[in-house]
């Protein structure tokens, strides 16, 4: 009997192609695939048919979802889209050179798509602009519109949440990235009226801010409001266990974190 080779604690990538307009894998996206990878076992038993990130920059996080899926994952379709058209090149080069695949597309958050897709997505994977900035540099070209969050860093994650929700499947996985200053506890009580629960998978402290991936999935049980004090008071305590932190970024920074 062969010994099992365990996975590494962070998807090893090769990044393969790069762009200026581009932004590189960093603390935020080694966190959401080390969630995914926490959360590896769960997904392959969730035997999900369509996975999808929403803002795929590099490839990096669409990418290491394939390859943590592996074979046990066969027949998994993969979607992913960016405002960015150099992302997507850059995407389609890092999926490429790993030998897996997916469906690219250049749009904004889903647009377009919400009526294709709606009710069919099993895993949606998305690491969103969340750094607070002016409003007038969210959505801006280039790669300023991967980290500009405009106030409280909530404008783009605001408008992610309803898609995410119309283009989930009754069993689908919403995995986010937020920082404490998005007020993480208040995205998942907006999250619960919609008919989700939710829970920390990774949290991560570095000097410039505390990162907090967020796993949300529909809740069918009728003792809901049971369910939501309980997760709020969870997700609150854990916020009470680190500072609060807001990092700003300016225009000149390459980087989110």
């Amino acid at each position: 009997m062969g010994l099992h080779k365990e996975l590494p604690r962070t998807a090893q990538i090769h990044l393969v192609s790069s762009h200026q307009e581009v932004y590189e894998p960093c603390d935020d996206s080694f966190a959401l695939v080390d969630a995914l990878l926490a959360d590896r076992n769960n997904l392959l038993e969730h035997r999900p048919t369509l996975c999808m990130e929403i803002g795929c920059g590099s490839g990096y996080v669409i990418t290491s979802l394939a390859l943590l899926l592996g074979q046990e994952g066969c027949g998994i379709n993969y979607i992913a889209t960016d405002i960015n058209p150099h992302a997507v090149r850059v995407t389609h080069e890092t999926l490429e050179a790993h030998g897996v695949g997916a469906e690219l597309i250049v749009t904004d958050i889903a647009s377009g798509l919400e009526d294709r897709l709606a009710g069919l997505v099993d895993v949606i994977v998305v690491n969103p602009p969340y750094v607070p900035t002016p409003e007038d540099e969210v959505g801006v070209e280039g790669i300023m519109s991967s980290w500009a969050g405009g106030e409280n860093g909530r404008s783009v994650i605001d408008k992610i949440l309803p898609v995410a929700d119309r283009l989930l499947s009754e069993k689908g996985w919403l995995y986010m990235v937020t920082l404490t200053a998005n007020n993480p506890s208040e995205i998942c009580h907006q999250m619960r009226k919609k008919g989700y629960a939710s829970k920390i998978v990774v949290q991560r402290s570095t000097e410039e801010e505390s990162l907090h991936i967020i796993k949300f999935w529909r809740d069918f049980d009728t003792e809901a409001n049971e369910t939501d004090q309980s997760a709020s008071g969870f997700i609150s305590f854990m916020l009470t266990q680190i500072p609060l932190l807001s990092y700003w970024r300016g225009t000149n920074s390459n980087n989110k974190s």
